[in-house]
């Protein structure tokens, strides 16, 4: 896949979740203003409103993970725990993120990638810890059972796997290019109960 290839990947993420967020909003907000009229209540109401708070918060996680990334383009602190809290909100996974206040959305975009990596090998839940020391980052996730798939992993470090990937495993793919667009050299160490990458 060439530069401009890459690119265009990148412009659709942004553009499909900057189109759905809108009508996302929309339905939330007619979801608030039937609860304060009181004309619809219960449980029904309240699975609605979850569901669009879950798909609200995976569609701003999935912007930065998944979108264009300007070269020097910041991201604030707040708004990278504000996404955090609410994507990771009833989740078994969950995430203590320590940065800097602004922070380059590239860095971030490699950060989220590889917090997505984490999850993969976390389906009974766990802790990932995400720090920034000045301009080193260490990523780190602890759990009593990980589930590591060799074969998967080495996406993070080679450029040649011969391995088809999934939907559910793209993430893996996407991160030697995130590494590369931040200028950043990733580093892994997997183990039986953590897993420390850092960049």
């Amino acid at each position: 896949m060439n530069t401009a290839q890459k690119d265009i990947a990148a412009l659709i993420g942004s553009r499909i979740c900057h189109d759905l967020i809108s009508p996302l909003g929309a339905i939330g907000n007619g979801v608030e203003l039937l609860g304060m009229a009181g004309t619809v209540d219960g449980p029904e109401m309240e699975l609605i409103n979850e569901s669009v708070m879950n798909a609200n918060a995976r569609i701003r996680y999935f912007r930065i993970a998944f979108g264009a990334a300007r070269s020097g383009q910041m991201i604030g602190r707040e708004e990278i725990l504000s996404v955090l809290k609410d994507v990771g909100a009833g989740s078994r996974v969950q995430v203590d993120w320590s940065s800097e206040d602004q922070v380059l959305r590239e860095q971030v975009k490699l950060a989220f990638l590889l917090i997505q990596c984490f999850e993969s090998a976390l389906p009974y839940g766990g802790k990932i810890i995400v720090k920034q020391f000045g301009e080193s980052w260490t990523l780190q996730c602890t759990a009593e059972n990980i589930k590591i798939d060799p074969s998967v992993w080495e996406f993070l470090v080679s450029a040649n796997v011969n391995k088809e990937i999934s939907p559910a495993e793209v993430h893996f793919a996407l991160v030697p290019d995130a590494a590369k667009s931040a200028g950043r050299n990733l580093r892994t160490e997997l183990q039986d109960y953590a897993i420390t990458l850092t960049f």
